[in-house]
C-alpha cells in the first residue's frame, strides 16, 4: 500500500529501489562474564577485531582519490585516530581483565562510559562527536562478530538507517547502494556533504521510515525535495522516469556548457573558478572550462606523512598543477591546519581545546617561520611555468599580512639570487573568513592584490554556530541576514578599491543560490570541478542588471524566510 514518507532534502538526485533496513545499533548487551582462564584469549579477540577494522579504514584510505580524498579523508583518519585513542583500548583491555567480562560486554561499558564523559562537555562540538564513537564501536563489534561491515547483495536498493557515517557512503555506493534515507541526520553534516560529493541521493529526519518500511519493500526516493514513498503507485512510477528521463536530457544539455562562457542575459561574463588539491582536479577544472584554479588546497602535501614536505617535493606538485591549466591563474592557499590535523603532517603541535579557534591557518604558518619560508620558495619557484598567486588563510589582522607579504618578498629575492626563473610578480591575496578580517578590511585593503571570501568558515565563525552540529541546523544557515550583509559589505568595499574578490564554499557550488550572490555583488566564484556546469548553467539564466536592481530589496530582508521569498521571487520570473 502507497505511503508517503517525508524527510529532509539533503542529496539532489531520484532513486527507485528496494528498501534494505539497518535497525539502529544500541550495544544492548547483557552481563557477559568470562572464565579467569579465557581472559589472554578474550583480549587477543578484542586485539584482532581492532587490527581489522584499522585495516578495513586503511584500505579505504588508500581508495580514495582526489577530491574525494580531501572530502572523506578527514573522517576517515578520525576514526583511525579513535582506534589508537589509549582511553579506548586499555579501557577495554581493564575490563576484559578485572571483570572479567566478554569483550562484547566490555565493549558496551567502555562505550557508555566516554559517550557519558563527552555529554557533560560544555563544547556542543565535542559532544557531537559521540556519533564518531558509536560509528568506531559499531565497526569494533561487528569485527568481534565476523559481521562486515559491508552488507551483501545491495545493489540496486535504498539503505534505511538512523544515521550513517560519511566513510560508510563510499563503500555502499561502491557496492551499488543507490540512495539513502535516515531516520536521523542533518542536511549540512559531514555525511550530507559527502553524500553531495559522491552524488548519492540523501534523505535525512526521515523518522518514520525506520517504523513503517521493511526489507523488500519498493522505494521511491526523492534527495531534492525529501520525499520518500513507500510501494509507489503506477503515478509515481511515470513520474519517475519521466524526471530521469529530464535529468539525462539537462546531464547532456550541461555537457554541452564545456566551452561556452559563464555569461549572463544582459552579456555580463562571471569569473567561475575550481576548487582543487591534485593535478587531476585540475585537469578536470581545466576540461569544463575553468577560469583557473580559485583555491589549492596545499594540505594534502602535508597529510598523512611522518615529516613535513621539503621544498623540492611542494614545487613538483605546485609546477604540475601550473603546467595543468596552460596558463590560467592557479591560487594556491598556503598551510591551513590546526592541532586537531597535525600529527598526520609531521607536525609536534600541542592538543587545543578548541582546534577551530586556535594555532591554525596563517597563524601555524607564522609561528613556523621556516615552514613557511619553504612553502613560499615552492610556489614562487612554480610561477617560472605559469601564473601562480598566493592565498592566506585564517587572518585576522595587518600584521600577518604584513608578515606574510615580507616573507614572499624575501622568498622572490632568495630566488632570483639564486638565478631562478619567477614570476616578476606573485600576486598575495587573503581569505575573508574571520569576521574580525572582514570588519577590518578597510585598514589592510592596500596590501591585498585579491580577497577571497571563505563562506563555510564566515558563516559559521559570524553566527557561532558549528556547521557539523546538528543541534545547531536552525542557527547554521548562509541565507542569515547578517551574513548576506557581510558579503555585500566586504564585496563593495574592494570594488571600490579595484581589488578582486571571489566566493568559495559551499554556497558557491549551489546553483539556486546564484541569483542571490551576483545581487550581491559577487562577479568570482570558486567551486568544485563536479559542480561547474551546473552553476554556469544557472548563471546564463540570469538577468544582472535586474538582479542589482533588487539587491536593495534582498539587503532589507530581516528573516530566513524574507531571504527565501526574495530567491524564490526570482526563480519564478526566471522561469
Amino acid at each position: 500500500m502507497r505511503q508517503l514518507l517525508s524527510g529532509v532534502a539533503a542529496a539532489r538526485g531520484c532513486a527507485l529501489g528496494r528498501a534494505r533496513m539497518r535497525l539502529p545499533h544500541r550495544l544492548e548487551i547483557e552481563v557477559s562474564t568470562i572464565a579467569a582462564d579465557a581472559v589472554a584469549a578474550e583480549i587477543a579477540r578484542f586485539r584482532a577485531a581492532v587490527a581489522e577494522v584499522r585495516a578495513e579504514m586503511r584500505a579505504l584510505r588508500e581508495r580514495l582519490q582526489g577530491a574525494l580524498a580531501s572530502e572523506l579523508g578527514d573522517f576517515v583518519d578520525l576514526h583511525a585516530l579513535l582506534l589508537d585513542d589509549p582511553e579506548l583500548l586499555s579501557g577495554i583491555d581493564t575490563l576484559i581483565r578485572t571483570g572479567p567480562y566478554s569483550a562484547d560486554y566490555a565493549l558496551r561499558l567502555q562505550r557508555n562510559r566516554i559517550t557519558a564523559a563527552f555529554e557533560e562537555m560544555d563544547d556542543a562540538y565535542l559532544r557531537s562527536r559521540i556519533d564518531d564513537i558509536d560509528h568506531i564501536i559499531e565497526r569494533l563489534h561487528g569485527a568481534l562478530h565476523n559481521r562486515k561491515a559491508a552488507l551483501p547483495g545491495v545493489s540496486g536498493d535504498i539503505l534505511i538507517t538512523d544515521n550513517i557515517a560519511p566513510a560508510e557512503l563510499a563503500q555502499l555506493q561502491a557496492q551499488g547502494v543507490v540512495g539513502v534515507v535516515t531516520a536521523a541526520g542533518s542536511p549540512l553534516s559531514h555525511s550530507t556533504i559527502m553524500a553531495r560529493s559522491l552524488h548519492l541521493p540523501l534523505v535525512v529526519g526521515a523518522s518514520q521510515a525506520l517504523l513503517k518500511a521493511k526489507d523488500g519493500d519498493v522505494l521511491l526516493l526523492d534527495g531534492g525535495s525529501g520525499l520518500v514513498i513507500l510501494e509507489p503507485d503506477a503515478a509515481d512510477l511515470r513520474a519517475h522516469h519521466a524526471r530521469v528521463t529530464q535529468v539525462r536530457q539537462e546531464r547532456r544539455q550541461l555537457n554541452r556548457l564545456r566551452r561556452e562562457p559563464s555569461r549572463t542575459l544582459d552579456g555580463v561574463d562571471i569569473k567561475l573558478w575550481a576548487n582543487a588539491e591534485t593535478r587531476d582536479d585540475a585537469s578536470e577544472a581545466h576540461a569544463l572550462g575553468a577560469a583557473g584554479i580559485g583555491l589549492f588546497r596545499s594540505e594534502f602535501l602535508f597529510l598523512g606523512r611522518g615529516e613535513l614536505p621539503d621544498e623540492e617535493t611542494q614545487f613538483r606538485a605546485y609546477r604540475d598543477v601550473v603546467l595543468a591549466m596552460t596558463g590560467r591563474m592557479v591560487t594556491i592557499r598556503t598551510l591551513d591546519l590546526g592541532a586537531d590535523k597535525a600529527e598526520r603532517s609531521g607536525l609536534a603541535l600541542r592538543q587545543e581545546a578548541n582546534p577551530a579557534l586556535g594555532l591554525r591557518g596563517v597563524r601555524l604558518s607564522l609561528a613556523l617561520a621556516g615552514m613557511l619560508r619553504t612553502q613560499l620558495r615552492a610556489i614562487v619557484r612554480a610561477s617560472g611555468y605559469g601564473p601562480v598567486r598566493v592565498l592566506i588563510p585564517m587572518l585576522s589582522g595587518i600584521e600577518e599580512l604584513q608578515a606574510v607579504r615580507s616573507s614572499l618578498d624575501n622568498a622572490m629575492r632568495e630566488l632570483r639570487a639564486e638565478g631562478r626563473e619567477i614570476a616578476a610578480k606573485v600576486p598575495l591575496g587573503t581569505m575573508i573568513e574571520v569576521p574580525a578580517a572582514a570588519l577590518a578590511l578597510p585598514s589592510f585593503l592596500k596590501l591585498a592584490d585579491f580577497l577571497a571570501i571563505g563562506s563555510n568558515d564566515l558563516v559559521q565563525y559570524l553566527l557561532a554556530a558549528d556547521r557539523t552540529n546538528e543541534a545547531l541546523e536552525a542557527l547554521y544557515t548562509p541565507l542569515h541576514p547578517a551574513v548576506l550583509r557581510v558579503l555585500h559589505d566586504v564585496t563593495r568595499t574592494a570594488r571600490r578599491r579595484g581589488v578582486p574578490v571571489t566566493l568559495c564554499g559551499e554556497i558557491a557550488a549551489e546553483p539556486a543560490f546564484a541569483p542571490l550572490l551576483l545581487a550581491l555583488g559577487l562577479d568570482e566564484l570558486s567551486l568544485h570541478p563536479s559542480h561547474l556546469l551546473e552553476v554556469r548553467q544557472a548563471i546564463r539564466g540570469c538577468e544582472l542588471t535586474r538582479l542589482r536592481a533588487d539587491a536593495p530589496a534582498l539587503l532589507r530582508a530581516r528573516t530566513r524566510a524574507g531571504i527565501e521569498r526574495w530567491l524564490d521571487a526570482h526563480r519564478s520570473a526566471k522561469h
